[in-house]
Parts: C-alpha cells; structure tokens; sequence
C-alpha cells in the first residue's frame, strides 16, 4: 500500500515537473513562477530610466509640474514658434496652440474729413465746447477723423455719444473699428522642471518666454 501511494506521488510530481516544463504541450506556455525569469527581465522597457525616490522628493516632483504658455502671437509669429519649438526636437504633440479673438473697440467718432483742415475747424469747435478728442488716422475708411472716446461694448458707445450731445456736439456717432486679428499661444498643459528647462532654451519670436499660464 506504502509503495503504491509513493510511487503514486512520485508519478505526479513528474507529471507537474513536465507540465512546468512545457513537455506536454507546447501550444501552452508554462507558468512564471515570480519574477526571477530571465524572460521576464529582458521584456522590461527602459528599466533604467526607473528610480527609487523619497516621499517628500516625489511630492517636490509633482509640485514642479505646471502649465507654462508662451504668447501672444500673431499668425506669423505663432508658426515661428512652433517651428522653433520643434528645433529643439520637441515632438508637436507636448503643446497645443490656444486662440482667442480680440474683441472690438467701440468710438464715439466725428468723420471722415475731406481733408485737413475741415478736421482743425471741427476740433477747434470741441476745443470751445470742452470735449476732448484724438485723431484718428488709421483705418482708412474712418481716417481722418476724431475720437472724442473709446469703449469695450456698442451700449458703453452708445452712453458716450449721449453724453457729448448734451455737451453740444450734435456730428459724433457710434462706430466700432475693425477686429483685430486674433492672438496666438503656444501652451504645454502639464511640463516638469526637466521640459521647462528645455522650453526655456527654445529661441521664440520677440524674445518671448514660456510663464506660467493665466488661466
């Protein structure tokens, strides 16, 4: 009976011995056992770019990760940038360019002019009644002309010009100038010291660095 129960146990133990082994069916990888498989060692990716750090140096680390964007950019200015940035070898997909429309700038107008001097007659008619104005020489469909104030919405214009006409002057109106061309910025949303260093070496339009973003 002893004999049959060891050579029972025994014939089990090569059955898993072939079984690990693989010698039973090749179709069917055998377990890992741990990590101690020399297989397992040679599958790892860049090993040597992992490092045992402290607590409080992996918080110092996460602290330094910050979203930094360099700008404003006109249109041109925008596509040196990138392509300074890529001169650096750093791959498209780190930034992102973010756009925003400059809004319009309302006037309280007095034009256009025929010429110069019907402009010095109108001004020295503000001059009298004490309103003050600036001329306008740019753009060319409003120039020349005088500007006896500015503001950020039509309603703003709109309160400006009734505030000259209880003043006397009876010519002003409300225009807007033409928008201005949108701005351009160049944002990495989540950079670390070691990628701030290198934006920081990146030779960018105006002189233009990289700071920490506004919003």
């Amino acid at each position: 009976m002893l004999r049959a129960l060891a050579a029972l146990l025994i014939g089990a133990n090569l059955l898993f011995f072939a079984w690990a082994r693989g010698w039973l069916d090749p179709a069917v990888p055998p377990p890992q056992h741990g990590q101690r498989e020399p297989a397992r060692l040679a599958a790892q990716i860049q090993p040597e770019t992992i490092r045992i750090v402290t607590p409080q140096a992996a918080s110092a680390a996460a602290a330094s990760v910050a979203c930094v964007e360099a700008g404003p950019f006109n249109d041109a200015d925008a596509a040196s940038a990138e392509q300074a940035l890529i001169a650096t070898g750093l791959p498209g997909d780190l930034w992102k360019r973010r756009d925003q429309a400059q809004p319009s700038v309302w006037l309280v107008y007095i034009g256009r002019f025929p010429d110069g001097a019907s402009m010095r007659s109108r001004a020295d008619a503000l001059q009298k009644l004490r309103v003050p104005y600036e001329t306008l020489e740019a753009p060319p469909e409003l120039a020349p002309g005088l500007v006896l104030s500015r503001h950020d919405s039509r309603e703003d214009a709109e309160r400006g010009l009734a505030a000259v006409a209880a003043k006397g002057v009876k010519t002003a109106r409300a225009v807007a100038l033409p928008p201005p061309p949108p701005q351009h910025w160049l944002r990495v949303a989540r950079a670390d010291a070691t990628l701030q260093a290198r934006l920081a070496d990146a030779a960018l339009p105006g002189g233009t660095r990289f700071h920490r973003c506004a919003r």
